[in-house]
């Protein structure tokens, strides 16, 4: 697989991380949102990250200005049809995923890699969106994408052998190291080990034991995390972690993965978003 352009839909914090990464590394990308509004906003986000970049000496602004003259932002999505691979990052919602994987499918040449970015969704389900399960699988990348080395990729039930490799080399490009999937389990590796951690201290939250404070610092100086449970739910959105969840509960039938009360209550009174995206640090 020969890549130089790649498309990239959903231009929220993911995907505007995704399309930063891949136009730095010297592709043309096709960045795409539904509004103007959201692409805007990408790559706002976007100059802002090579701004500190170039601050601190890491980028020079000619590298800077080169980076954001390789992405191409459109809300049509027929304009991916020159894209030598997709990167799917719209929100955590799976019809919407095979939607517009439906929609990819149509649209780009025959043989092209469809990725998806989903932390924890089937791949095999949203490859039956397609004509092409062979050429579908997942390719999640870690928040904030320019920072976070790790790729998974991950294998649906019939993604190919060619796939994966092509995807596995794609990564390696990017200046990431890519780890294998091999069943296509919710929350593949990552999130599986994740979530319950996330449930165990919100658990310990909810009984008393200690603060949201607290059990971040144990977490960071005790495990050596750079994060503690509680920041980094903060950091992505405490509604992604119960939405996470309830889908684990749901695919793997085990009630261990349910949503704990609290979080249930930050999630459905709105609390959450007030500063960086979740609500523990202001739970009273």
């Amino acid at each position: 697989m020969s890549v130089r352009t790649v498309g990239i839909v959903g231009a929220g914090s993911m995907g505007s991380g995704i399309a930063n990464v891949v136009a730095m590394n010297g592709f043309t990308v096709i960045l795409h949102d539904i509004e103007n509004c959201f692409l805007e906003n990408a790559i706002k986000r976007i100059d802002q990250f090579m701004e500190k970049s170039v601050s601190r000496g890491k980028m020079t602004p000619e590298e800077k200005q080169k980076t954001l003259e390789r992405i191409n932002m459109t809300t049509n999505l027929e304009q991916l049809e020159d894209a030598d691979i997709v990167i799917e990052a719209v929100i955590e919602d799976l019809e919407l995923k095979k939607e517009v994987f439906s929609k990819l499918d149509q649209i780009v040449k025959e043989g092209v890699i469809l990725a998806t970015n989903t932390s924890s969704m089937s791949i095999t389900e949203i490859a039956a969106a397609t004509k092409r399960p062979e050429r579908v699988a997942g390719m999640h990348f870690f928040n904030p994408a320019q920072i976070m080395k790790l790729v998974e990729v991950v294998r649906g039930f019939q993604t190919s052998d060619e796939t994966v490799e092509e995807l596995k080399t794609f990564s390696k490009q990017l200046n990431k190291e890519a780890v294998e999937v091999k069943k296509d389990t919710p929350g593949f590796i990552v999130n599986r080990i994740m979530i319950p951690q996330f449930i165990e201290a919100i658990k310990l939250l909810e009984e008393g034991v200690a603060t949201a404070e607290d059990i971040d610092k144990a977490v960071k100086l005790g495990l050596n995390y750079p994060m503690g449970p509680f920041e980094l739910q903060d950091f992505a959105g405490v509604d992604i972690g119960y939405y996470v969840m309830e889908y684990f509960k749901a695919e793997l039938n085990e009630n261990r993965f349910a949503p704990p009360l609290l979080l249930k209550q930050l999630v459905r009174s709105g609390r959450h978003g007030k500063k960086t995206g979740a609500g523990f640090y202001d739970y009273d």
